[in-house]
C-alpha cells in the first residue's frame, strides 16, 4: 500500500464526519446531524462527490456518503469540514451491512453513482441494482423512496432496466443521454471523478430513478440464465 494511502487511513481517523464501523447507530443519526432533516445516501461514495455536492444544494437534507475504501473516502470528508457542510457525514462499512447502520423507513433516498458495472455475468450480482440489493435497501429505504443510478455503463443501464420490468421496479425517470437534455437537472450535474474518466467509453451518461415495490419477488435464478442466455447469443 503506497505511503498517501496510509497516510489517509491514519487521518481519517481523526476527522469528526466519518464514521468506522460504527456500532449501534442505527436510529442515532438525528441526534448526530442534530436535526430531524431526511437523510440520503450515497453508496460507493468512492471521494464522496455527492454527497458534498447534494449537501451543498440542499442544506435542508442530511447526506451520508458510504465506501468501504477510506482512502478516497478521506478526500471527500475532508472537504465538507473545510466548506464546512454539517449535513455531510461519512460511513466506512460495506454496504451488504446497511441494516446495521439504519433502521427501517430511516432513509429517504439513495444515490448510487458510477458503481463498478461488474460486467462479466458471473459477477452480476455484486451490481449495485441487483435484487440481492436491492433487497438490501428495501430494509432501510422509506415507503416510496427514491433510488438514483447515474453511470457512464451501458450495460448497467440496460441490465437496470430489466430488472425492473422482471421485479416491477417502479420506474419514475429514464435516461439515454444526460447531458443531451434541454434542462438538466441540478443534481445531475454534479460529476464524479469517475465520471470525468469516462472508464466505460460510452461518451454518453445514464441515469434511473425508481421505487422499489413492496415486494421484492425471487427471480434471481431466471435473470441469472437470461443474462447467460444473451452473454451466449452476443458472443
Amino acid at each position: 500500500m503506497g505511503q498517501k494511502k496510509l497516510l489517509r487511513f491514519s487521518q481519517i481517523k481523526e476527522l469528526s464526519n466519518v464514521f468506522e464501523y460504527p456500532k449501534e447507530i442505527a436510529g442515532t443519526w438525528k441526534v448526530i446531524f442534530e436535526n430531524e432533516n431526511p437523510i440520503v445516501l450515497e453508496l460507493a461514495c468512492g471521494r464522496g462527490e455527492y454527497a458534498v455536492g447534494l449537501a451543498q444544494q440542499f442544506p435542508g437534507q442530511n447526506f451520508i456518503g458510504v465506501d468501504v475504501k477510506g482512502n478516497r473516502m478521506y478526500l471527500g470528508a475532508k472537504k465538507a469540514l473545510e466548506l464546512p457542510l454539517p449535513n455531510a457525514k461519512f460511513l466506512r462499512s460495506q454496504i451488504e451491512m446497511l441494516p446495521e447502520y439504519f433502521n427501517p423507513n430511516e432513509v429517504k433516498e439513495i444515490w448510487i453513482t458510477f458503481p463498478d458495472p461488474q460486467l462479466r455475468t458471473s459477477r452480476a450480482k455484486k451490481r449495485l441494482t441487483h435484487p440481492r440489493f436491492l433487497r438490501l435497501y428495501q430494509k432501510v429505504l422509506a415507503k416510496n423512496g427514491s433510488i438514483h443510478l447515474k453511470t457512464d455503463s451501458p450495460d448497467l443501464y440496460h441490465f437496470t432496466l430489466k430488472v425492473a420490468n422482471m421485479y416491477g421496479l417502479i420506474l419514475h425517470e429514464s435516461c439515454d443521454d444526460v447531458y443531451a437534455q434541454s434542462v438538466i437537472d441540478e443534481r445531475l450535474k454534479i460529476k464524479t471523478h469517475y465520471e470525468n474518466l469516462d472508464i466505460a467509453g460510452s461518451n454518453k451518461i445514464f441515469y434511473l430513478r425508481f421505487s422499489l415495490p413492496d415486494v421484492i419477488v425471487d427471480k434471481d435464478d431466471e435473470l441469472q440464465e437470461l443474462l447467460k442466455e444473451t452473454e451466449q447469443r452476443e458472443g
